[in-house]
């Protein structure tokens, strides 16, 4: 986490909600459109220090067997050995390291990805971190969105195929968007 001079606040513990939440993706297929791809079933906790957000800390889980794409065979296919390999690596996770204010509702959270067993550090830039506010039901939550790209082949997903008329079938640079809600414990 970022060092300051002042003391952390008081920190709360804030657990995903997988009902509000989107992990989603897109990627370059054949070199003219972009596919995308959604993963549901999120968890993560969220240790907010209500004082200084960027003393807080993010923990979160995406299980790969839920990813869907529209297409079922293609769903099969980024479950498979080729890409995910969902039964020897079940989950991607992310493990915040730092926290640093761009200013406003504006954060880039640092932090450990790992995806197919591979580790690396990447930054999502977190945008619109909603003041934690109540619902209908008396809970608090808040919100945020984010999002970062990532060269897939760093975490070992280098399955591609040549096309005939040149490129490849896949491309390599993935954008990966977040909308999160977490509700306070």
């Amino acid at each position: 986490m970022t060092a300051t001079s002042s003391a952390p606040g008081t920190v709360t513990t804030w657990n995903l909600d997988p009902a509000h939440s989107a992990a989603e993706f897109k990627v370059r297929h054949m070199m003219i459109s972009n596919v995308k791809g959604k993963f549901s079933s999120l968890s993560g906790v969220l240790k907010l220090d209500e004082t200084d957000y960027t003393h807080s800390e993010v923990e979160a889980s995406i299980p790969v067997a839920n990813v869907s794409t529209g297409d079922d065979q293609r769903d099969a296919h980024l479950k498979s050995a080729d890409f995910f390999d969902a039964e020897k690596f079940p989950a991607i996770t992310f493990k915040s390291t730092n926290i640093d204010s761009k200013g406003g509702a504006d954060y880039a959270v640092t932090g450990e990805l790992t995806i197919h067993g591979v580790t690396k550090t990447v930054t999502l830039s977190v945008e619109d971190v909603s003041e934690p506010s109540k619902d209908p039901w008396g809970n608090q939550r808040i919100g945020l969105s984010g999002s970062t790209k990532i060269n897939r082949k760093d975490f070992g997903l280098t399955y591609n195929a040549a096309l005939e008329a040149g490129g490849v079938l896949v491309g390599e640079e993935v954008t990966i968007t977040l909308d999160i809600q977490f509700v306070k414990q």
